[in-house]
C-alpha cells in the first residue's frame, strides 16, 4: 500500500467511564473508497469525530500522510486534507449557494468586506470541480436532499481534500441520486481523494467501496478487501447474528378486500390508481422520487384529499378528507421522516408510545389513569423490543432503529386494520432492520394489512406479497415478488 492517507493506530476513548472505542485502527490509502461499517451505537461516529479533531482520543496515534499526532484540533486536521460531510451536511439552509461555498474561504482570507463578484468566482470555480449544475442564488434551504449534499460536497473540495469521509450519504437518496452521487465518488478517487463511506447498507457497500473496516461494541471486528465479502459474512460481522432471508407468504387473508382503491387521483400527482389490500396481506409500493407514491400515502390517511375516485374499506364506501376519519376506519400511518413527523423527540418515550390512545388511558373526568399508562407502556416496551433502560428518557436518546419500534408501538396501540409504512427501515441498522420486517411479517400473520412504501427494491422482494410500481403518478406494474427480480423492478421504476 502506499503511504497512506490516513493511519489510526489503537483509538481507545471512554464516557464518563463507558467505553466508545477498544483499541481501533484504520488505514486508507490515496485514492481508497474504503467502507466503515457497524450498527448504531458501535462508536462509528466517535470514530469519526476523533478523525476529524472533535474529540480528542484516551490514547493511541493518527497519521496523516506520514506525520503523526497524538491529538489534534479540527483546523489542523482540514489543513491535512480531512473534509467530513455529516448527515445534516452542516450547510446554512436560509443562505444562497455562492454565500455556502464562499463563506469558509473569505473567512480563511481574512477579508472584511464583501465582494459578490469574488465570492461568485469561488462557487463557479467550486461547482465546476465535479461538474454540478445548481442556481448559484438559490436559497440552500430549497434545494433537494442530493443538491445539497453536491453543495457540501464542492465546499469540502474546496481546501485541497485528500480524504472525504461521508457519513450515511444515501440515507435520504433516492437509487437515482445514489447512482449520481457514486459516480462523483469514482470521479474522486481518479482524482486521488479518497473516500470514507459510513453505511450500514449492504448493496451500496458492494457496489461502491474497495476495502471495509467493520466496528461492532467498539471494537474492530474485520478489515479486508470487498471482494472477499458476502452477504451473510457482512451481517454477521457486524451484528453478531446470522438472518435467514424468507420471503414473506400471506397466511391469513380473505377474498374480500379490506381496502379497495378505483381510479383515485390527485391532480398533479397521480391519476387512476386502482389496487385491491387483503386481509394479511403486506403491499409494496415502490418508485422513484416523484412517482406520486407518497402523495398516495397521504391520500389513504386523509392527509391530501383525492379529488377524484373513491375508496372503500370492508366494501363500504369513505371519504378520507381527514386524518381524524382515516384513524376512526382503523387506518394507521408511518411518515418517510420519523424525527419531524413521527415523534416529539424531547419527550418521553412512554409519553411517544401513548400518544395515539391517550383518550382511552384517561378516567371519566379526563384525568389519565398512572397505572393503565404504565402497563401499556411496559406492554409495548417489552413487545417491540425497545432499547431502553428507562422510558422516561427523552426520545432522542434512541438509535434510529429504536425510534422506529416506537413510531409502531405508537399505532400498534390503536385497533388497527391497516397500516400505512413510509420508508419503515429507512436510517436503521442491519440487526434492526431484520427485526422490524419479523414485526411486520407477525403483524401480517395476525390478520392485518399492510402497505409499505419504499425504493429499497430488496426489502420489497423480501417483505411484501404483492409489489405495485409507480411512475409518472400511475402504476406501471403489478408483480409477484416471487416471480420477479431486482432488474425487472429496477426497469419499471425507470
Amino acid at each position: 500500500m502506499a503511504q497512506s492517507v490516513l493511519k489510526v493506530v489503537d483509538i481507545k476513548k471512554s464516557f464518563a467511564g463507558v467505553d466508545a472505542l477498544k483499541g481501533v485502527s484504520l488505514e486508507i490509502a490515496p485514492g481508497e473508497i474504503h467502507c466503515l461499517a457497524g450498527e448504531n451505537g458501535c462508536g462509528k461516529s466517535t470514530l469519526i469525530k476523533i478523525i476529524s479533531g472533535v474529540y480528542e482520543p484516551n490514547s493511541g496515534q493518527i497519521e496523516f500522510s506520514g506525520n503523526i499526532h497524538k491529538k489534534i484540533t479540527p483546523i489542523e486536521a482540514i489543513m491535512n486534507g480531512i473534509q467530513v460531510i455529516y448527515q445534516d451536511f452542516s450547510i446554512f439552509p436560509n443562505m444562497s449557494v455562492v454565500e455556502n461555498l464562499a463563506f469558509n474561504s473569505e473567512l480563511a482570507n481574512k477579508h472584511k468586506l464583501v465582494n459578490k463578484k469574488r465570492m461568485r468566482k469561488i462557487a463557479k470555480d467550486a461547482i465546476a470541480k465535479i461538474n454540478f449544475e445548481v442556481d448559484l442564488d438559490a436559497k440552500v434551504g430549497t434545494l433537494s436532499v442530493a443538491d445539497k449534499q453536491l453543495v457540501a460536497i464542492c465546499r469540502a473540495l474546496m481546501f485541497d481534500a485528500k480524504l472525504i469521509i461521508m457519513d450515511e450519504p444515501t440515507t435520504a437518496l433516492t437509487r437515482k441520486e445514489v447512482n449520481a452521487l457514486f459516480k462523483i465518488i469514482l470521479d474522486l478517487k481518479a482524482q486521488g481523494i479518497a473516500t470514507l463511506f459510513v453505511s450500514h447498507k449492504l448493496d451500496e457497500v458492494f457496489e461502491i467501496s474497495e476495502r471495509f473496516t467493520i466496528i461492532r461494541s467498539g471494537e474492530k471486528i474485520i478489515t479486508g478487501n470487498t471482494a472477499e465479502l458476502d452477504n451473510k459474512k457482512f451481517t454477521f460481522y457486524m451484528t453478531g447474528r446470522e438472518f435467514e432471508d424468507i420471503a414473506f407468504t400471506p397466511k391469513n387473508t380473505d377474498t374480500a378486500p379490506v381496502l379497495e382503491v378505483k381510479n383515485l387521483g390527485l391532480t398533479g400527482f397521480f391519476e387512476n390508481i386502482s389496487f385491491a389490500l387483503h386481509k394479511g396481506e403486506i403491499l409494496g409500493l415502490t418508485g422513484l422520487l416523484g412517482s406520486g407514491r407518497t402523495e398516495l400515502a397521504l391520500s389513504l390517511f386523509g392527509i391530501r384529499k383525492a379529488d377524484s375516485g373513491t375508496i372503500e374499506i370492508d366494501g363500504k364506501e369513505i371519504r378520507l378528507d381527514n386524518v381524524q376519519t382515516a384513524m376512526e376506519n382503523g387506518i394507521g400511518y408511518v411518515p418517510e421522516d420519523r424525527l419531524s413527523e413521527g415523534l416529539f423527540l424531547p419527550r418521553g418515550i412512554g409519553d411517544n408510545i401513548i400518544i395515539s390512545e391517550v383518550d382511552s388511558l384517561a378516567n371519566g373526568i379526563g384525568v389519565l389513569d398512572r397505572t393503565k399508562k404504565k402497563n401499556e407502556i411496559a406492554r409495548w416496551v417489552k413487545e417491540l423490543t425497545i432499547a431502553t433502560p428507562n422510558p422516561d428518557n427523552a426520545c432522542s436518546t434512541l438509535s434510529g432503529g429504536n425510534q422506529q419500534r416506537i413510531v409502531l408501538a405508537k399505532w400498534l396501540a390503536r385497533d388497527l386494520k391497516i397500516l400505512i409504512l413510509n420508508g419503515p427501515t429507512m436510517g436503521v441498522d442491519i440487526g434492526s432492520k431484520y427485526d422490524i420486517h419479523m414485526i411486520l411479517q407477525k403483524l401480517a400473520d395476525e390478520g392485518m394489512s399492510l402497505i409499505i412504501i419504499s425504493d429499497d427494491i430488496p426489502e420489497i422482494m423480501t417483505t411484501c406479497s404483492k409489489i405495485l410500481i409507480m411512475r409518472d403518478g400511475r402504476i406501471t406494474a403489478t408483480l409477484n415478488p416471487k416471480e420477479t427480480n431486482i432488474q425487472e423492478l429496477s426497469k419499471y421504476m425507470m
